[in-house]
């Protein structure tokens, strides 16, 4: 068996793929994502009252749905809300939150909205 072969049935026998490895998410992603969610849970009275979108509970990369903006001026995530379950017996949302999290992740700078859902359209 060839070498190339041979590390492909090593990589098949562990379940690891040959697949190239993501973008890895930086720290201060991972905290502005907790502590806007965080942030949403405290103003919206604790998670037995309040649950966010499960978009807030995934990685902070750039295809997180609801992360809207990551630059130097830091972190703007916006996210529905609603009781404990909503998602999954698909009610509708009862809140939509926007926060702006500081660069580093460690700062809520602004709650830029947390009330009713919005219209689409007010909510871009």
């Amino acid at each position: 068996m060839g070498s190339a072969a041979l590390v492909a049935a090593l990589l098949a026998s562990t379940g690891i793929s040959g697949a190239p490895a993501r973008a890895q998410v930086t720290f201060s992603a991972v905290r502005a994502l907790n502590l806007a969610r965080n942030q949403a849970v405290q103003q919206n009275g604790g998670l037995s009252l309040y649950r966010p979108a499960q978009c807030m509970f995934q990685t902070a990369d750039a295809g997180n749905e609801c992360l809207l903006s990551m630059d130097e001026d830091g972190f703007v995530f916006r996210f529905l809300g609603g009781i404990p379950g909503w998602e999954q017996f698909q009610m509708p949302a009862s809140v939509e939150t926007e926060v702006r999290i500081s660069a580093d992740g460690r700062t809520v700078e602004e709650v830029l909205y947390n009330g009713p859902p919005r219209p689409v359209e007010l909510a871009e």
